[in-house]
């Protein structure tokens, strides 16, 4: 870590210090009744267990094991924190420490092993699933279940190309409907797809996570692929596969389950590099071709128009029909909420060879005049800047008709390099500041309008953190990777436990 960012890091924290008085009285009555609070999850990331139980691998599996150099320490979700055989532990830390509700995903091949019903249902994934929600719900958690967290199943991607082709459209409608079918009676909230711009952009543009794919100048640890053409592609099939699933819900489950369906998406806010109306400009292009990318669809039944201007041709249409089912097809908006960047004006590129990097012609930086926008975390993507989630649910009140929201993800990182001592890594202070910050800000838009009805913690344990394998933490919990895998709960466990006191 450069002087720099540590001296930023210091000052926040004295400045933090500070506003702790501004906000020590703050808990879980400082927010609606019923405003819900949980931690969250996802199937690879937690579960292990991967050649276990009838599971059928995924892209994930695949992407590890076949490029093994491309996870910063080589690692996989093979076995993960194995919560799949510690999930009735899990459970108990999260009744403990007095959470609401618990957001997971169900892992697409651990219920249809190829991916399709062709290949049948695998009656052990779903006896897995049961299990954990009863053990939910007999503790009092409710389940918040995503269906799809970036775990294609391999199948899929054999056969066809996964989200690549719209065939996935009907696969992945035939999974939801099995999932409905199966814990519907028990699960009142779905969340359809997490981050389809993480999936889209991460994974076929920019070469940031599995598959890894994107135009060989984009990274030089590119899989092949189309910067310029498939990240439109496979978030045009992501946002149709999931008004599929919303109006199979709709129409055959939810009148008589009584559940709500949603998507979650992922946006960081951003700040105009300057004063001119050009950098305000392109914070405009910026969220556009970060959030509006998905929102617009469903709130307006289109692109942007920003992205219809500027990517051209290589945009995908809706059909009148696909635009109608796509409009409208969300109970609420799940937001993940992590950083901000500033967004800089570039000159406008060709229409025809563009790539989706630099097709917003808006350059984004977390650093203005050699200083940071925020302290930097473990992860070089994360700038911490609180007051960006309450901007970000003030723009979404205002440009979106002020949609009900759940923050589905918020957290912070920090560095795992097995150079601190148990008692060490369970200090975790600057986390707490965090969560109170973000907190705080949350209050201050709810109070300002924005429909949040809940907030939930990236993450309840330590985990494996995607391209940075398990080189950084995100828990709240410290999972021990040396010692079986043991639970303790950090300072921000404690804090947490006592914010959710009744």
């Amino acid at each position: 870590m450069s002087l720099l960012p540590l001296l930023l890091f210091t000052s926040l924290l004295a400045v933090s210090s500070a506003a702790l008085g501004r906000v020590a009285n703050l808990n879980r009555s400082s927010f609606p009744a019923g405003f819900v609070f949980g931690t969250a999850s996802s199937s690879y990331q937690y579960e292990g267990a991967a050649s276990e139980g009838g599971r059928g691998p995924s892209l994930w599996d695949t992407f590890t094991h076949k490029h093994p150099g491309q996870i910063f320490d080589g690692s996989n979700g093979d076995v993960a924190i194995d919560s799949y055989h510690r999930y009735k532990e899990d459970v108990n830390i999260m009744k403990d420490m007095g959470f609401d509700a618990y957001r997971f995903s169900i892992s697409w091949s651990r219920i249809l092993p190829n991916g399709s019903l062709s290949g049948g249902i695998n009656r052990e994934g779903v006896d897995y699933y049961n299990k954990l929600i009863d053990e939910l719900l007999s503790k009092g958690v409710k389940p918040f279940v995503t269906l799809f967290h970036w775990d294609t199943p391999q199948g899929l991607e054999d056969e066809y190309g996964g989200f690549l082709y719209n065939r996935i459209v009907d696969d992945f409608r035939d999974y939801a409907g099995v999932c409905f079918q199966e814990f519907g009676d028990r699960v009142k909230y779905w969340i359809t797809l997490n981050e389809p711009w993480s999936y889209s952009a991460g994974g076929y543009g920019l070469g940031l996570v599995a598959p890894r794919r994107c135009s060989p100048w984009e990274a030089a640890n590119c899989n092949g692929g189309d910067s310029g053409r498939e990240p439109y592609i496979v978030a045009h099939n992501q946002i149709l596969a999931h008004a599929a699933a919303v109006n199979l819900y709709r129409k055959k489950y939810q009148a008589n389950q009584k559940g709500k369906i949603g998507i979650t998406l992922v946006s960081n806010w951003m700040l105009p590099y300057s004063n001119s109306k050009s950098d305000m400009d392109a914070v405009d292009r910026g969220l556009d071709f970060m959030y509006g990318w998905f929102v617009d669809p469903l709130t307006q039944g289109d692109y942007p128009h920003s992205m219809r201007a500027l990517v051209g041709g290589r945009l995908p249409v809706f059909t009148k029909e696909q635009s109608k089912m796509v409009k409208g097809s969300f109970d609420f908006l799940g937001l993940n909420y992590y950083s901000t960047n500033y967004a800089k004006s570039l000159p406008i590129n060709s229409l025809a060879n563009g790539s989706y990097s630099t097709d917003s012609c808006a350059k984004k930086t977390q650093m203005r005049n050699g200083i940071l926008i925020g302290p930097r975390a473990a992860s070089s993507w994360l700038c911490i800047y609180p007051r960006g989630i309450r901007d970000l649910l003030l723009y979404t009140k205002k440009k979106y008709n002020n949609p009900v929201i759940y923050i589905t993800e918020n957290g912070v990182d920090e560095v795992n390099n097995g150079t601190l001592s148990l008692e060490e890594a369970l200090k975790d202070d600057a986390r707490i500041d965090f969560y109170q910050q973000h907190l705080s800000y949350v209050r201050r838009a709810i109070k300002e309008g924005v429909d949040v009805r809940g907030y939930f913690a990236w993450s309840l344990l330590d985990n494996f953190e995607w391209t940075n394998g398990y080189t950084v933490r995100f828990g709240i919990n410290y999972v021990d990777y040396k010692d079986g895998l043991k639970r303790y709960p950090k300072n921000s466990a404690v804090w947490f436990k006592e914010f959710l006191k009744k």
